[in-house]
This record gives structure tokens, C-alpha cells and sequence, in this order.
């Protein structure tokens, strides 16, 4: 939850704002976010909470369970060290688990490897990964790691021990059916973005442009989000350079948090292009950063490699209207989209009747440079392209993505996640570990039943 710096974050502010009305609903966060709001260790009433509502410490959710069962727990799950915490509660309290991220092995094996808890991790990707060798595990703790993350998923014990598992691309669901037949795997809409006048968007462009000194008349694409490897930004800067020996009015935006193991202003000098790029860093609201969107005439938003994620940012720029490039991703391979190399729609057009509006441009990323500068030039010249993938980006989000189809999806999977069983599941027993099997032990003689701590 804010103010924690993630994707994650601002969507779950939003459901929860949404679902108030709804459902009554307790928020537990991480210990170092309610630091972080400077309330540590108590309730916290703050500006930055959803809805101006209660952030509660992840320490206090045993004991309120316990004096007032929750119908239903929720988990927010990612492929991050901010989702470290969930890991106990997951496998304890079965509920529903929504996954915003295919892929969960990088933080997971790092959230263990850190503690020097190798033989958790051998355990949890044996369980995990049954048809895979249980000696890969080894490439992870000798520190062979990177990359293979996205060999083994490590989602399997999530989605078995879950009541229901939610995803936000219906492929994701599919991928984790066959993993796990015995799953209850939903979809729900990301409910990302908001939609945007005509007006509201022209005046926000002029005032970004002319803030930031960008000429009326500029071709402006932007980047939005971390600014790392996987978002493809050194390939967009030298896409960029090629552009502009062809379209010298074309302008960069960059809109997103440095990482710390890139430097992106290197390979601006190297390249010579500082003058047509304007990097803008963090951006600290909603609004702010809807004003960004609103000033590119497209949005590019590149991933690889991907953890199975539904960019968030995407569809912000869908919302407001601006034609965007994305990768062609195997879980986003329904979504309508123009391959560069021929100007058609590509593979969706095989599972539908007549060839559907492509909602994007999608770059094949064994053909990455090339195709992004066709596409990058292409959209730079023809307003009419534009337009075009424009008006489907809205109507793609307002069925898919809104926020009420997010709420309509919430209001139906949280009934039948109510009405699911609890899953048996033969997890390694460190999942289901209360942290009390040694007091339980030194009672059992004295004819006191295990855990009755957690029964007071």
C-alpha cells in the first residue's frame, strides 16, 4: 500500500477505495510501511491509506483473527521482497490470492536465500516444480540465479493452497490450470486508468509541454514506469536515435524511478541525443502522472524478460486514449495487435471471426531493433494510425480493464472464494510452521493440548 513505490501499491489503494462500500475491510501491511507512514507498531489513520481508512501492522492480523474471524483474507501477491511477508499467512489463513505477477521465484528464493534458509528453498521447489529435477535448486543457492528465475515459477503452492487464485490476463489462468487442474484459477479485470475528456486531456498536454519546454508540434513518445533493463530502455534510446535522422521534431519522455543497476543517462550521452529527451524521474500522483500520458502522442511500453505481468501503466495509456508498443508476450498473445514487419493484426485474428481493431503494436523480441524503429517511425507520421489504435485502446479498456469491471470480477470471485473449501494441500511443513512447535512440545507432558496459546 502507499506509500510504498509500486504498481501493486497504487492498485491496491484503488480496490480497496472501490470495495468500501461494498465490504467492511481491514488493511495489513508490512511493518516497515507503517514505519514508513510513521506509525509504527499501531493503527494508522493517514492521508496516504485508501480512502483515508486504517493501515494495521501485519503483526496484529493472528490476534484479530482470532477475536473476529474475517470472512475472507485477500492476498495481494508479487514478484517482489515488498510481498516477503505474505509468504506465512498464505498457507495459515487460505483465502483469496491475487497474483499480479505470473512468475514469483526471484523473490521468493531471495526472501529464503537471505535467511540462509537453503533447505526451505530445496523443499519449496521440489513442491513446486514435482516434474522438474529437484538438483536445480543448487543453480539458485551456488548463486546461478537471474535468468533461471523464469524457467520455474514457483506459484504452484500458492494456487494449490488458495481457496481461489486470481490473475489479470485469462492465458495466466490458462498456464496455471494446466500446472494445477485441481486449482480454482479466476480472472479479474486490473481496473487501471481512468477515463479521460478531450479537454482535460489537451490541457494537460500543454501544460507538461510547456513546463518542460516541448515544442506544441513535437511527435512525443513516452516511457513510463521503473526505468530498468527489462523495460527495454537502452533498446528504445538507440530506436529513438535511428528516428531522428528521419523525424528530427520527435521528443522523448522518460517517467519513472532510476534503478540502481542502470544508469540511464549513459547511454543518453553515448548516444548524443540529451537535447530531443526529457527524464522526469518519480512521479508522485496519480494525476501528475496522467498529466505525462496525456502530453506523448504514444506510449511505449516494452518488457523483457516478463514475469507474466499485465502492465499497469499500459493500460493507463489505453484509458486516456494514446496508441501504445508492447512486446509480443505469450500471456497477453489474445489482446489484438499490429506486427510491425506487415502492418496486420497477428495472431488474435486466429482465434476471432473477422480481424478484430488491434489495440497495440506488439514487437517480436527476437526482431526487437528493427521492429521498434518500423513501429516508432510508422507512428511518429501517421496521425491516422494513431487515431485509430487510440479509439481501440479505450474500448479494449473499458471491457477488459475498467474499474467497474474490477469491481464487478471482486464482488464474484470474493463470493465464491467464500463458498470454496479450504484445499488440501501437502505443502513442505515449514509453510504451515506457527512458530510455537517447540513451546507445544515442552506442554504435551504436563497434558496441555498443542498450541493452546493460540486458542486463548
Amino acid at each position: 500500500m502507499p506509500p510504498a513505490r509500486t504498481g501493486v501499491a497504487v492498485y491496491s489503494a484503488e480496490l480497496v477505495a472501490a470495495l468500501r462500500n461494498i465490504h467492511e475491510i481491514d488493511v495489513f501491511v508490512d511493518e516497515p510501511i507503517a514505519a514508513a507512514a510513521k506509525t509504527p507498531r499501531q493503527d494508522a489513520r493517514t492521508a496516504d491509506s485508501p480512502g483515508g481508512g486504517i493501515l494495521r501492522s501485519a503483526h496484529d492480523f493472528v490476534w484479530r483473527q482470532q477475536a473476529r474471524p474475517y470472512d475472507l483474507t485477500v492476498f495481494q501477491v508479487g514478484n517482489s521482497s515488498s510481498h516477503d511477508f505474505l509468504w506465512p499467512y498464505l498457507f495459515r489463513y487460505p483465502g483469496l490470492a491475487v497474483l499480479h505477477d505470473r512468475h514469483l521465484h526471484h523473490a521468493r528464493a531471495a526472501a529464503l536465500l537471505r535467511l540462509k534458509r537453503a533447505d526451505d528453498y530445496r523443499a519449496e521447489f521440489a513442491a513446486a516444480q514435482p516434474a522438474t529435477s529437484p538438483d536445480l535448486a543448487e543453480l539458485a543457492i551456488a548463486g546461478f540465479d537471474n535468468h533461471l528465475y523464469y524457467w520455474w515459477p514457483m506459484t504452484r503452492l500458492i494456487t494449490g493452497a488458495s481457496r481461489v487464485t486470481a490473475v489479470h490476463a485469462p492465458l495466466v489462468g490458462a498456464m496455471l490450470r494446466a500446472e494445477s487442474p485441481e486449482a480454482v484459477i479466476e480472472t479479474l479485470g486490473l481496473g487501471h486508468g481512468e477515463r479521460i475528456s478531450g479537454k482535460r486531456m489537451a490541457s494537460a498536454s500543454a501544460r507538461v509541454r510547456a513546463r518542460h519546454g516541448i515544442d506544441p508540434r513535437d511527435i512525443v513518445f513516452g516511457v513510463f514506469g521503473g526505468l530498468t533493463p527489462e523495460k527495454r530502455v537502452r533498446q528504445i534510446l538507440e530506436a529513438f536515435a535511428a528516428l531522428l535522422a528521419s523525424h528530427r521534431v520527435a521528443h522523448l519522455l522518460l517517467v519513472g524511478a532510476p534503478a540502481d543497476h542502470y544508469q540511464v543517462a549513459d547511454d543518453i550521452a553515448r548516444l548524443g541525443i540529451g537535447g530531443r529527451i526529457t527524464v522526469i524521474g518519480y512521479v508522485e500522483t496519480d494525476a501528475a502522472f496522467t498529466d505525462y500520458i496525456a502530453a506523448c502522442d504514444v506510449s511505449i511500453n516494452l518488457r523483457w524478460p516478463s514475469a507474466g505481468e499485465v502492465s499497469g501503466p499500459w493500460l493507463r495509456a489505453l484509458a486516456a486514449g494514446r496508441p501504445t508498443i508492447t512486446t509480443d508476450l505469450s500471456h497477453m498473445a489474445d489482446v489484438p495487435a499490429l506486427d510491425p514487419r506487415t502492418w496486420t493484426v497477428g495472431h488474435a485474428a486466429s482465434t476471432m471471426g473477422d480481424p478484430p481493431d488491434p489495440v497495440t503494436v506488439c514487437i517480436d523480441i527476437l526482431d526487437e531493433d528493427h521492429s521498434l524503429w518500423l513501429a516508432m517511425r510508422r507512428l511518429a507520421s501517421d496521425a491516422d494510425l494513431r487515431a485509430r489504435l487510440a479509439r481501440a485502446a479505450v474500448v479494449y479498456w473499458d471491457r477488459e480493464h475498467s474499474p467497474e469491471r474490477m469491481v464487478r470480477d471482486y464482488r464474484r470471485v470474493i463470493a465464491s472464494a467464500i463458498a470454496s473449501p479450504v484445499p488440501r494441500l501437502e505443502a513442505p511443513p515449514h509453510l504451515g510452521a506457527t512458530g510455537t512447535e517447540r513451546l507445544d512440545e515442552l506442554l504435551r507432558p504436563f497434558g496441555l493440548a498443542p498450541n493452546v496459546w493460540g486458542r486463548i
